[in-house]
């Protein structure tokens, strides 16, 4: 069982930047892809990027030139760099480990398939002014 734990959300203003932290615990981190998805307000979850194993990374088009994504697997941790964020970002952000069901091909996400984990608490990102 491993429990993610999300921080480093907080209120930011259209324009800024923010920087969420996922630390996996009590299980094996490093041999999996790590997705970082959010959900706004009545609205469903959504995922918008990804990190393999290796290091390939892929982002929906919502967030492609703002968000990275990035890992460190030595402290289990996944990361991700939000830039020039907008008020349609607000949302809480969640991450999780992906499982081998449920997989299809999203073109702009590429293989994906559905979480593995339990969800945390998430972190809440508000954009606004």
């Amino acid at each position: 069982q491993v429990q993610l734990v999300e921080s480093g959300g907080g209120l930011v203003q259209p324009g800024g930047s923010l920087r969420l932290s996922c630390a996996a615990s009590g299980s094996i981190f490093s041999g999996y892809t790590m997705h970082w998805y959010r959900q706004a307000p009545g609205k469903q979850r959504e995922l918008v990027a990804t990190i393999t194993s290796g290091g390939i990374t892929n982002y929906a088009d919502s967030v492609k030139g703002r968000f990275t994504i990035s890992r460190d697997n030595a402290k289990n941790m996944v990361y991700l760099q939000m830039n020039s964020l907008k008020p349609e970002d607000t949302a809480n952000y969640y991450c999780n480990r992906m499982s081998l069901k449920g997989c299809r091909y999203d073109y702009g996400l590429g293989p994906i398939c559905d979480p593995l984990d339990a969800w945390g608490q998430g972190t809440l990102v508000t954009v606004s002014s």
